[in-house]
């Protein structure tokens, strides 16, 4: 089972993205503060958990945290910030909509940049050794999987229903045959062969 903190029990914030290594979509963090006293058998990183597990657990995450927020940052601000200052922005945005200002921050990876005055940690791995940040990833991949799934219907040829706009040989094939959306990353390497296909919009 995770530990459920790592420096202070009280208002100690878990932070954490989803979708960074997408060609289409956003890059999106959560920050969440649990409940002193917080315990979940099943919580740990959200790439470990099944859909239907994260689905199950989303609620319970919500309604036992002290706090949590969830932000999206999207691909024109990927592409002109790059995909690493886009999911630490996304990071700091989650933690700036907290309701309750947390006394520490615990980072998921080891990169960030300091947030407000509040001392943090880079953890790697930090969504498999600490529930606050598993919770973070938890949300981070639903609320993103739920944003795709709406994308999937105006733009259907690409599956983002199933794929969630990771570069899987379905989706690299759809861009081949159909070229980019507005929901594409530019500054991607969106297929091997990039620079001779001459993508359309």
């Amino acid at each position: 089972m995770l530990k459920p903190y790592h420096h202070t029990p009280i208002k100690e914030a878990g932070t954490d993205e989803a979708g960074r290594g997408c060609l289409a979509g956003p890059v999106t963090a959560a920050a969440v503060i649990l409940q002193k006293g917080f315990k979940n058998e099943i919580l740990t990183d959200s790439k470990q958990l099944s859909h239907t597990k994260r689905d199950l657990l989303r609620p319970i995450i919500e309604s036992d945290c002290a706090a949590y927020a969830v932000s999206h940052v999207f691909p024109d601000e990927i592409d002109d910030i790059n995909i690493l200052n886009a999911s630490i922005l996304a990071m700091h945005k989650a933690l700036s909509q907290l309701k309750t200002v947390p006394r520490f921050i615990v980072v998921d990876g080891n990169r960030f940049k300091p947030f407000q005055d509040i001392p943090h940690e880079c953890i790697i791995k930090g969504d498999g050794k600490y529930l606050n940040i598993a919770a973070a990833s938890v949300l981070a991949k639903t609320y993103r999987d739920a944003y795709m799934e709406e994308l999937h219907k105006e733009y259907p040829v690409y599956n983002w229903k199933k794929n969630k706009g990771y570069p899987t040989k379905e989706h690299r094939e759809a861009i081949r045959k159909y070229g980019i959306t507005k929901y594409h990353r530019k500054s991607f390497r969106l297929l091997p062969d990039q620079l001779e296909l001459g993508l359309k919009l």
